[in-house]
């Protein structure tokens, strides 16, 4: 239960610790903060719509695996009905992303999710929900990469954030499997090689896909991996040429999309293998999407080192706490 716990915990820690930042100058950062930026969690442990929705994503995951096995038909009605749940609490009123509201409304019309969806938005909205993807147990790397896409699917409709929410549920459940650190950004690379013409018809169906000037799934999605390889190509570098005392947006790009989110917060974890509470503090201090960046970091970070690595009295001042011990213990 401890990575578990830790990981998801962690992507909440990191969306408190980043929500304040996320529109500031990293030279403001560093003035409010100091160089090592927010090290303490807000008393009220107010969280933003990432962790709400990777709430969503998980209620629905653990709905859909009460009768195995996972597929789409069974995952798809019940990860879109805690989207439409979502888009109508009164606590939705944390600067929610544009591309999931329009998706989320035009649900809400009774149209399919692949007509729903927003084609062009690769926004990191698409990943910044998937931890659960990569925190429940017993599923296949497919059963779980497919999952992955399919979620991002629902509001992001770009190749680049399917591959980038595969990339960064298989990055937690790598981490929680033992994977080193220092050996991610090459497993991940790997995986945008081999996976490079994998378009998933199963998860994803056969209208997804369809665009002007596209003449293949493969086409399609092809564009997604290309353009997550190109940003986590050189992170092990960039720990060495940025360093722990520069904006890491420098490193993997300003996280508003889906592979600079992943990117800039492997990136994180990277500068700080040792101490997740330096690894958000340091998504945090990013001149980019800092909630998005810090939450994906604590996700990686917690599901290395546990939830004993975390501040204890963290754990009693983060909002949605109930439900993050719940979906803790239903996968530990």
């Amino acid at each position: 239960m401890s990575k578990v716990r830790g990981a998801l915990f962690g992507l909440a820690f990191g969306d408190a610790l980043g929500a304040p930042t996320e529109f500031m100058t990293y030279e403001a950062i560093v003035r409010r903060y100091g160089d090592r930026g927010p090290r303490d969690l807000p008393a009220d442990g107010r969280v933003t719509d990432d962790t709400q929705m990777t709430l969503a994503v998980a209620d629905g995951l653990l709905s859909a695996l009460e009768e195995p096995p996972l597929t789409a038909a069974r995952l798809e009605p019940r990860v879109r009905g805690r989207f439409l749940q979502w888009l109508v609490d009164p606590e939705n009123n944390r600067a929610p992303g544009n591309t999931c509201l329009q998706a989320c409304r035009a649900m809400a019309q009774g149209r399919p999710w692949w007509e729903a969806t927003v084609a062009g938005s690769k926004g990191c909205g698409a990943n910044m929900r998937v931890t659960p993807m990569g925190l429940a147990p017993g599923l296949t790397d497919d059963e779980r990469a497919g999952a992955a896409q399919l979620q991002a699917a629902l509001t992001h409709g770009h190749p680049t954030g399917l591959a980038a929410s595969e990339l960064s549920a298989l990055a937690v459940r790598w981490l929680l499997d033992g994977l080193p650190v220092a050996e991610l950004p090459a497993a991940l690379r790997a995986r945008c090689e081999s996976q490079r013409e994998v378009y998933r018809g199963d998860w994803l169906g056969d209208e997804l896909w369809r665009r002007p000037k596209v003449e293949s799934p493969a086409q399609f999605i092809s564009t997604g991996w290309d353009e997550c390889l190109e940003v986590l190509t050189g992170l092990e570098d960039a720990v060495r040429y940025v360093g722990p005392d520069a904006d890491p947006c420098a490193a993997g790009g300003a996280g508003w999309v889906a592979e600079e989110a992943l990117a800039t917060a492997v990136y994180c974890v990277l500068l700080h293998p040792d101490s997740p509470v330096d690894a958000i503090a340091r998504g945090a201090a990013s001149s980019g999407d800092s909630d998005s960046i810090a939450s994906l970091a604590g996700g990686f970070a917690g599901a290395v080192h546990g939830a004993g690595a975390w501040p204890s009295e963290w754990f009693e001042r983060i909002e949605y706490r109930y439900d993050l011990d719940r979906y803790s213990a239903a996968w530990s």
